[in-house]
């Protein structure tokens, strides 16, 4: 091992041994949309971090005294903690789910190689625990395409153990939390650097993915899903899936859309998509009205609502 790769190793290690400390704490964070965040973080009370759940949840700066040393150390040598002066900040969030502890970006997540973890992440991995309750066949191979945490792969990796999950993303950030946090939940989830599966070789008997839907004017990567409608990267997907999907497999498809005039885009867009395909398919809203705080802005000035839907679409054997 060379002076370049023991640096992220060690790093690495040091927030393993973070997440295990933390979980010790009985640390419990459900995260909240970004407007929500924003909202309580500007109370005045608020304005520094006064426990674990400030520093790590609520991403609040913080100064000596506040965490135990032990904590600061570990954070320190994970590489994610600033300091000025006598104010801190962590440079990530801890969420818990399933009684799982995942890492990812703190608040605000503005960098380019941001790791978001939020209520959809939350509605996503109900949504593929409930297809894996009954699947179509019990999967030996499967694929979370945008990984980001890892918390729907390691979903899949809980529900269905005997099963290879790959988790890909194009975000190096993304798979090393992804390969800490499934660490941390006893889960067997290999990290893959793969645009969409273009590094990833065979069929898959499952695909899930949560993929960035919005119209980000930022084109921030874990939030802009490109095109007039913020589309482009979930049709990617299922454009991917109809290609990959084996016999029996099938795709969980957890999006958004903003509805125009009473229609949904991202509906019309996946039939025309999947039209003649032989996938067996079906549609649901599992939120009509999310987000709203982004109707203000032009690029949703067409929208009436934004909406996140499931699209489950199955190979016939």
């Amino acid at each position: 091992m060379t002076a370049a790769t023991e640096a992220p190793v060690y790093a690495d290690a040091a927030l393993r041994r973070l997440g295990e400390a933390v979980k010790e704490t009985g640390y419990r964070f459900v995260p909240v949309t970004e407007a929500t965040h924003e909202r309580v973080n500007r109370r005045p009370a608020n304005a520094r971090a006064r426990t674990l759940r400030d520093v790590l949840g609520w991403s609040r700066p913080f100064g000596p005294g506040v965490l135990p040393d032990g904590l600061v150390t570990l954070l320190d040598e994970a590489g994610v903690l600033d300091r000025d002066g006598d104010t801190w900040r962590s440079r990530i969030r801890c969420s818990t789910l399933d009684g799982g502890l995942f890492f990812h970006s703190a608040y605000p997540p503005a960098g380019p190689d941001a790791v978001f973890f939020g209520p959809d992440t939350l509605r996503a991995c109900d949504a593929v625990a409930a297809h894996l309750r009954t699947p179509p066949v019990a999967p030996r191979r499967a694929v979370d395409i945008g990984t980001g945490s890892g918390a729907i792969a390691v979903t899949v990796a809980r529900h269905a153990p005997e099963a290879e999950v790959v988790g890909v993303d194009i975000n190096p950030v993304a798979l090393r939390y992804t390969a800490v946090n499934a660490d941390l939940a006893e889960a067997r989830v290999t990290p893959v650097h793969s645009d969409l599966l273009t590094e990833v070789d065979g069929q898959f008997d499952l695909i899930v993915s949560n993929p960035p839907f919005m119209i980000d004017p930022q084109r921030r990567r874990y939030r802009d899903g490109g095109g007039r409608h913020g589309h482009d990267l979930p049709l990617a997907v299922l454009d991917t899936a109809v290609h990959r999907l084996s016999p029996g497999g099938s795709l969980v498809l957890f999006s958004g859309t903003g509805v125009v005039d009473g229609r949904d885009p991202l509906l019309a867009g996946a039939a025309t998509r999947l039209a003649g395909t032989g996938l067996d398919w079906t549609y649901r809203e599992i939120d009509p009205d999310v987000y709203s705080e982004n109707l203000d802005d032009p690029s949703y000035a067409h929208a009436e609502r934004i909406a996140v839907c499931v699209l489950i679409a199955e190979r016939r054997r």
